[in-house]
């Protein structure tokens, strides 16, 4: 389960004041000393994130976040990481002190989680300090968990709480919904400069495995290999999946009566935006000269002197609109708080990030007005052949 990408674990955050217990907490649940412990308050001072398995729920991100409550302009710097974390968490479990009761800042954080419809556990730690009778009353909150990290009282009972919080109908299939058993899919890998060496990048060996799991038969080849590839299988793949940034030759070389479509319109969809990217890609026909335009990634990566964001991207922009705009870049989770100062966003398929952080980062686009699009979908326009890259989803995106 260590191998599970971090896109595809439940992000689990764990958040409240300074000095709640929180990191003693996360201890107690993860059973190592993933966080350092402290009586000082604000001792953690970043997010602190760790991939474990964790039963019952399997492979997880565990992430330890500042204090709330932090204070002076160190502190508001820190307060606006746990913000960010917010937007990627599944399940958020707010830690409170039990000898203190629920404060205003315990307050605030539950408005952020309900605003942002994140499902959360609300926990008071250091009940091993309470009364008899302030424990009696602080069970009787609803859905409020007592636990004593140091103790490791009903820490168990805090696991079974979040686990329950997760819902198993919010992962989407990536392709296996798509085939039958027995029929083939060709997968069209370019090998160039780019090109992880010695392996497949993400997308694409999730996708095998995901056809592994249909029962389906996965064919690869590279680009040249194409026609000769089709011309070797005795009954036509019912679909062929290419990388976008060969798109213009795949549809060349693939009948017209074959299904096509590419890993990042298929890592759209998985992610839960494709019905977004597609109606944003519109977005490419309005573009003007100096028009802003953001190309994000969720993963940070060396850059290649033929990088598909930074170069192939623009190049591309640029002959389709016969305009010049004005490019930003960002990368890992540096994605701007205010997407309102750009005219289009287009980002990756997402998969080295968790299904909420890419949909947040969407909603946010979408919320200040501009059009969010994906790479698959914006190449695929401007080649002129969307309807195509779409056709084997018949219209349902989700």
């Amino acid at each position: 389960m260590q191998d599970t990408p971090t896109g595809d674990r439940i992000h689990i955050g764990f958040f409240g004041r300074r000095n709640s217990g929180k990191s003693s907490v996360v201890n107690a649940v993860t059973g190592q000393e993933l966080s350092v412990v402290s009586d000082v308050k604000g001792t953690t001072t970043d997010p602190v994130k760790k991939s474990m398995e964790l039963l019952p729920l399997g492979p997880v991100l565990i992430i330890d976040t500042p204090g709330f409550d932090d204070a002076g302009s160190l502190g508001e710097l820190r307060v606006e990481q746990t913000r960010k974390v917010l937007s990627g968490t599944d399940i958020a479990v707010l830690v409170m002190d039990a000898t203190e009761g629920m404060t205003e800042a315990d307050r605030q954080l539950i408005s952020i989680f309900n605003e942002k419809k994140i499902p959360y556990v609300s926990v008071y730690n250091k009940c091993d300090l309470l009364a008899v009778a302030d424990m009696r009353r602080l069970s009787q909150e609803e859905h409020a968990i007592l636990v004593s990290a140091k103790d490791k009282k009903n820490i168990d009972q805090l696991k079974e709480a979040i686990a329950l919080k997760s819902d198993p109908g919010a992962v989407r299939p990536l392709v296996s919904d798509l085939v039958l058993p027995g029929e083939t899919v060709l997968l069209i890998v370019p090998i160039d400069e780019s090109a992880p060496k010695g392996r497949l990048i993400l997308p694409q060996q999730q996708v095998i495995r995901d056809l592994l799991d249909a029962e389906a038969v996965s064919v690869v080849c590279g680009v040249d290999r194409i026609a000769d590839t089709l011309g070797k299988l005795s009954t036509p793949p019912r679909l062929v999946i290419t990388d976008s940034q060969v798109f213009d030759r795949a549809s060349a070389a693939v009948p017209e009566d074959i299904y096509l479509t590419s890993f990042s319109i298929l890592m759209a969809r998985k992610k839960g935006f494709l019905a977004a990217a597609v109606e944003g890609v519109s977005g490419l026909e309005t573009l003007s000269d100096g028009a802003h335009i953001l190309i994000a990634e969720g993963c940070t990566h060396h850059r290649q002197c033929k990088d598909i964001g930074t170069v192939k991207l623009p190049a591309m922009i640029r002959k389709f609109t016969g305009k010049e705009p004005r490019f930003s870049f960002c990368s890992g989770g540096d994605f701007p708080e205010d997407p309102s100062v750009y005219d289009l966003v287009i980002h990756c398929g997402g998969c080295m990030i968790g299904d909420r952080e890419v949909v947040s980062r969407m909603q946010a686009t979408l919320a200040a007005g501009v059009p969010f699009t994906n790479y698959g979908t914006a190449i695929a326009k401007m080649n002129g052949i969307l309807d195509r890259s779409l056709a084997i989803f018949h219209g349902r995106y989700t």
